[in-house]
């Protein structure tokens, strides 16, 4: 499956290579076998193979066998680890940080990141997003949802807005102008608790 450069941070050879890296330096202590991080980040095996070949031959990753299994991790005695870390924090450390934050609030259904990260996600090019807007979906509290908001923004260091609507609203905006717009623009969802797109 051939992927794009990511408009979100085009120095990448591909969306999937962003993203699988992006994962491993979240999770610096943590060993994954190929077919995990497939399942994790949404990306064909065979697709993961080929960049996990690339990052090892860079040695930005580390690799090793365990039986028939694979193991990837993070190369942190790599020069590059701390600066790419931060970088990928930067740009697509989001979607996972949004998700772990926004689904532990109470009354969540699910969380869509909409606005120009998530244009920027889709492959709309564009200047990087200075912010993330989220909405959730369901009956959370305000002051839960900023709580969330301020726990995603510390640990990606870019401002987080959250706003929310009932399922009711999503499903039927009305003449709601802003669920009308997340229509219509490019979003993507972090977060579903039935597993399906709302």
């Amino acid at each position: 499956m051939r992927s794009d450069a990511p408009s979100l941070m085009p120095i990448f050879r591909s969306r999937h290579q962003a993203e699988f890296l992006a994962h491993l330096l979240q999770h610096p202590d943590v060993e994954y076998t190929l077919s995990e991080l497939a399942r994790i980040i949404d990306v064909p095996l065979s697709t993961l193979q080929r960049e996990a070949d690339r990052l090892a031959d860079a040695g930005l990753i580390r690799d090793r066998k365990q039986g028939r299994n694979r193991l990837v991790a993070a190369n942190s005695a790599n020069p590059a680890t701390a600066p790419l870390t931060q970088l990928l924090s930067l740009t697509f450390s989001p979607l996972p940080v949004i998700a772990e934050e926004f689904s532990i609030v109470a009354g969540t259904e699910a969380v869509i990141i909409f606005g120009s990260w998530a244009a920027r996600y889709a492959g709309i090019p564009g200047p990087p997003p200075n912010d993330i807007d989220v909405l959730v979906i369901g009956t959370p509290s305000q002051l839960d949802l900023f709580t969330a908001a301020d726990r995603a923004q510390a640990r990606i260091g870019i401002e987080v807005n959250p706003v929310h609507c009932t399922p009711e609203r999503w499903a039927t905006p009305g003449d709601d102008p802003l669920i009308i717009q997340i229509h219509q623009s490019p979003h993507t969802t972090a977060y579903s608790a039935n597993g399906q797109q709302p």
